[in-house]
């Protein structure tokens, strides 16, 4: 605070749920690089073993930076809003960066191997939720980083910002799990259902997962784990809307 009275702690609770969030996420990307180290013959780009860039980039991005970009208003609840914002693009672009990485990976790897595009229901629902979420954070900079838009209009798009980004974390997830299931089907479908190893290893993958979605979707979902608005801010959005709506705060819309 300007007094110099120390900044309110963090909900009880809160820190607990997002420290597990970054357990699971960081095992999230071990038990993937595990699963193609060990059993897929490991990562590399100009080779036949291209393919795998496009798992670990998928749960890197997709997954691990998406829904860390989605916490960083609840983490960082006494920082200025602005550079909260700032943070929360930037890792929202960094997640649409690596995923671009993945999906060029899986179609030149298709290309040089013969393989069709586009025909599963994993990759349906992977794309629209690569090209959904390219467009959120398009429109997100436009709306919020970039403020273009007056407060009115600003205000009204917010609900669906929101909603949006928890609906394409979830459908980020849900390609994974249909990603996780093809790929073992083509790989392992005669040894599969004797529980080998990799199957084991890939559906526990599956489950970290939904675990990471649970928990970060709960952080998200909880009401009284919202960041507050510091005093700054609430001053300086009603200036702006007094500026930009031409009406004064006492005055009714």
């Amino acid at each position: 605070g300007m007094d110099g009275a120390p900044p309110p702690a963090s909900p009880a609770g809160l820190s607990a749920y997002v420290a597990v969030s970054q357990l699971l996420g960081l095992t999230l990307l071990a038990t993937t690089g595990a699963w193609l180290g060990r059993y897929r013959g490991g990562v590399a780009w100009h080779s036949s073993l291209q393919f795998n860039v496009h798992p670990l980039c998928m749960v890197l991005g997709m997954v691990f930076l998406q829904g860390d970009a989605l916490l960083v208003y609840r983490v960082f609840r006494h920082e200025a809003k602005r550079s909260t914002k700032a943070l929360h693009a930037l890792l929202h672009g960094l997640a649409l960066l690596i995923a671009l990485v993945g999906i060029v990976a899986v179609f030149e790897s298709h290309r040089t191997k013969g393989i069709p595009d586009m025909y599963s229901l994993h990759s349906w629902c992977g794309m629209a939720a690569f090209v959904l979420y390219l467009l959120q954070w398009l429109l997100g900079c436009g709306f919020f980083l970039f403020p273009s838009a007056s407060f009115s209009l600003r205000s009204r798009y917010k609900p669906q910002h929101v909603f949006l980004g928890i609906a394409l974390f979830v459908l980020s997830i849900a390609a994974c799990l249909l990603g996780i299931t093809e790929m073992l089907l083509f790989n392992i479908s005669d040894s599969y259902s004797h529980f080998v190893p990799e199957g084991v290893l890939a559906n526990t993958l599956g489950v970290l997962l939904v675990a990471f979605g649970l928990v970060v979707g709960y952080v998200l979902t909880r009401d009284d784990w919202k960041r507050p608005p510091l005093a700054e801010e609430l001053a300086l959005s009603m200036d702006f809307k007094t500026l930009t709506e031409g009406e004064s705060p006492g005055g009714g819309s």
